[in-house]
């Protein structure tokens, strides 16, 4: 159930203003087939479609089993949670958002995050406003010479901290306590006293996808033995490993005019420069580790990834992880070869904008950089040395999905090192099936079996599906709710005709697997015989149930010692016999 706190009946409107269709359509190209339009899934790497949106108000992934409503799309899509999801359709449809009435748990931990969000907002507009005071002069000096223009200042909002004492003071006098500042990540305490953990530093703010201020970045400008570079420690809005540092300005781009590709860089400074030089679609994760939910995120904004990390050992390590990570999402990758020990920013400085467009014009893919990287780790004239290159590079190549890819990158390794293909090729083969994985026997427990489409589940499915969505063949007579009391709740709502789309805010979804497989039945398959299969589900569960209460009696028969009770008993199993036999239902019928 994901509805706590809100209105269903404001829910309702929401999505009704909100088709999902429309909405879903607005981040992913769908195609209409039969009723239903289809798109390959945006939740996980695939290459033929399997992602299904109903215009009854919900969507499902063969694939990864992805499925809820517009809502759950949202929140899904954009990674944010629910009340923002809410806010985002909510703004869309020009609707007011109602008050907040959910769970005292959840309730204290929105507002505690709705605090913490107001106070980073009024420390972000404070410490920019700071910037253009005449306290800020080493702040000042170092924006012009690194010839930062109003343009840059404004987009990324650079502020600076006068001191240890003056954001305290300030956010004291807008009402908020020291633990409110601890929890945002921009005090400190020392002696008893609360301190501003970025004091004297040039203030980089990071903005989440949806412009909202959620921590801090900020640079030292004097001489130090410490790091220069100082982040906001993990508050609950601020999680390192989830941050892309410009995505918002990227994704109003996309939104305006679309993008071509994604230039992902180190730092914050590298990235401010890279828009200066007018490569607007660049962004940066916070620190040199890619984590998957920055590549998730990435995926989101474009399917065509440039790296284009330090040309020095940490960028080179970096890239060769963030590689395999975005390969697993399926991005089209490319990687730009910086000089030796050169950030973007000073390739810009040194050589110009021309100079680097031509570098990004000419990434190159991820095996070509692999190889590049290894040539200069390797003596190519030294035997040994060339023999671990080739090792190293066949590693390489045995992760491409194509054999002819394969071989392209083979007959490359064969000019390098004047090896024979077919010795690279044999090679190969032995280093694939040394890395092969033994298949393990399959585990089989009540959950995979369940999860298994045998008779009973289709029966169970198609009887719901029906039930859900209201179809005429359905037999009033029978009392559902009885006959699959695991599924009374769903039986309940269907009765009441709710509309598809709310089920997923009136009920706890993913207590029942096989709801969202209802949602996706197909009765075209079973055209012109829907009632014939309707019933013929309806009695191989009933028979079942027959069957079940037959054992029952029997057992209750051999241990009863009272003959009146016994004669009754056999009258009741002689009942359910001859119901068996004819095929008679009237033992579910509604009472």
């Amino acid at each position: 159930m994901q509805n706590s706190g809100f209105p269903t009946q404001w829910l309702y409107e929401l999505k009704q203003k909100n088709d999902i269709v429309s909405v879903v359509g607005k981040y992913i190209r769908l195609e209409k087939k039969g009723g239903k339009y289809w798109a390959c899934c945006p939740f996980h790497n695939e290459k033929t479609p399997s992602f299904v949106v109903s215009e009854d108000g919900f969507f499902y992934c063969f694939g990864c089993k992805e499925s809820g409503d517009v809502i759950s799309f949202v929140m899904k899509y954009e990674s944010c949670d629910f009340g923002q999801a809410i806010e985002i359709l909510a703004k869309n449809a020009g609707m007011e958002v109602p008050k907040y009435t959910g769970e005292n748990k959840i309730f204290e931990k929105k507002e505690k995050k709705d605090r913490i969000l107001k106070l980073l907002d009024l420390t972000q507009k404070h410490y920019q406003a700071n910037l253009y005071t005449k306290n800020a002069k080493p702040a000042q000096d170092y924006i012009k010479f690194r010839k930062l223009t109003k343009h840059e200042l404004d987009d990324f909002k650079l502020g600076y901290s006068l001191g240890y004492n003056e954001l305290i003071t300030y956010l004291t006098s807008q009402g908020f306590t020291g633990q409110e500042m601890l929890d945002a990540g921009v005090a400190g305490v020392r002696n008893g006293k609360y301190y501003d953990v970025m004091a004297e530093r040039l203030i980089f703010p990071i903005f989440n996808a949806f412009d909202e201020c959620v921590g801090f970045s900020a640079r030292y400008l004097g001489k130090t033995d410490y790091a220069k570079y100082k982040n906001t420690a993990e508050t609950l809005v601020f999680q390192k490993g989830k941050i892309v540092f410009g995505i918002n300005l990227v994704k109003h781009i996309k939104q305006s005019q679309g993008i071509n590709n994604l230039i992902v860089v180190e730092g914050q400074m590298d990235v401010i420069a890279m828009h200066k030089a007018g490569f607007k679609t660049t962004v940066a994760c916070m620190g040199t580790a890619l984590t998957k939910d920055n590549a998730m995120q990435l995926k989101k904004l474009s399917e065509n990834i440039v790296l284009c990390f330090d040309g020095d050992g940490a960028g080179q390590k970096a890239t060769i992880k963030s590689i395999d990570i975005l390969r697993e999402m399926g991005v089209n990758l490319k990687i730009v070869l910086l000089p030796e020990g050169k950030d973007p920013d000073e390739i810009l400085n040194a050589y110009g904008k021309d100079y680097l467009a031509n570098l990004i014009e000419n990434a190159l893919s991820p095996t070509d950089y692999l190889i590049e990287i290894e040539k200069k780790s390797f003596n190519l004239e030294k035997a040994d040395e060339k023999g671990r290159f080739v090792v190293a590079c066949l590693n390489h190549i045995s992760k491409l999905e194509s054999e002819s890819a394969e071989d392209v990158y083979l007959e490359k390794l064969r000019d390098l090192t004047s090896i024979p293909m077919d010795i690279l090729r044999r090679d190969i083969l032995k280093l694939k099936k040394g890395t092969a994985k033994p298949k393990t026997e399959e585990k089989i427990d009540k959950d995979v079996l369940i999860s298994r489409e045998n008779g009973n589940i289709r029966a169970i499915k198609y009887i719901l599906a029906s039930l859900i969505y209201q179809k005429d063949f359905v037999d009033k007579r029978i009392d559902y709710q009885r006959l699959l009391p695991k599924y009374s709740e769903i039986i309940k709502l269907a009765y009441q005709k709710t509309p598809i789309s709310s089920y997923f805010d009136l009920l706890d979804v993913e207590k029942f697997p096989l709801l969202k497989d209802c949602f996706n039945v197909e009765f075209e398959k079973f055209k012109g015989n829907e009632k014939g299969y309707f019933e013929q589900c309806l009695w191989f569960l009933i028979n079942q149930e027959y069957i079940k209460l037959q054992k029952e009696i029997t057992e209750e028969f051999k241990n009863c010692q009272d003959l009146d009770k016994r004669r009754k008993l056999m009258e009741r199993l002689a009942k359910i016999t001859k119901s068996l036999k004819e095929k008679n239902m009237e033992e579910f019928y509604a009472r």
